[in-house]
């Protein structure tokens, strides 16, 4: 009985170290695939917009079929959101790092402004999301999903704030969440404007707009 047990283990050991990297290389197959049809929508989007984008474009541009794309994701509304919380966990972890790099409160909200004045040069983001707003208002199902998205994400956003408020000992006139709503909007307005006739907005106008609204809404007098 005793030999059989051990050879029973020894037999057993080298199944379980063949199933994980089986199991891993599956997980990165997969995580490849929902990369690369991320970068496909955003270019599809970008291109046509998104109630004209569709689902072959976006599967064909990545160099996959339709039933790859719905092994990764539910519907074109989707994977719009998945767009939506990669951006916005990407600007995130920009801020994280200037959030680590500067130590003294002016400073870090010098560095701050500059970030914010320059994540407007894509313009994609702010278009993409007019487009999906306006088709969410009308689609009562989407509109449900975008309210609860946001307002999760821009409850992260106020988090966010209150955290480089408290290490800038500086005090917002609004909440917190109003304040990640309203630098979102301006941003996304001023973009849309410069889009529509760039003579009007140039980008310089632009930046400097954005650092009027940071200042007014940062640039309180210090807590201590």
């Amino acid at each position: 009985m005793g030999v059989n047990l051990t050879l029973a283990r020894r037999s057993s050991r080298p199944l379980r170290r063949r199933i994980k990297p089986t199991t891993s290389r599956q997980q990165a197959r997969t995580d490849l695939t929902r990369r690369k049809l991320l970068v496909a929508a955003e270019r599809i989007f970008a291109r046509d917009g998104f109630e004209a984008a569709r689902l072959e474009d976006i599967s064909g541009l990545a160099g996959y079929t339709r039933g790859a794309f719905y092994a990764n994701f539910q519907s074109k509304e989707d994977i719009f959101f998945a767009l939506l919380e990669r951006w916005v966990g990407q600007r995130i972890s920009e801020v994280e790092a200037l959030l680590a790099q500067q130590e003294r409160p002016a400073k870090l909200l010098r560095a701050l402004r500059e970030h914010y004045a320059q994540i407007t040069q894509d313009r994609r983001l702010a278009l993409l999301s007019l487009e999906f707003k306006l088709f969410a208002i009308r689609h009562p199902e989407a509109h449900a999903r975008l309210r609860t998205r946001q307002r999760r994400l821009r409850v992260s956003g106020g988090d966010l704030l209150r955290r480089i408020a408290r290490l800038a000992g500086r005090t917002l006139p609004i909440s917190y969440t109003a304040a990640a709503t309203g630098f979102g909007a301006i941003s996304s307005a001023l973009s849309l404007e410069h889009l529509v006739d760039h003579t009007m907005v140039s980008d310089q106008d632009i930046r400097h707009l954005l650092g009027v609204f940071f200042d007014a809404v940062l640039g309180a007098k210090p807590t201590r």
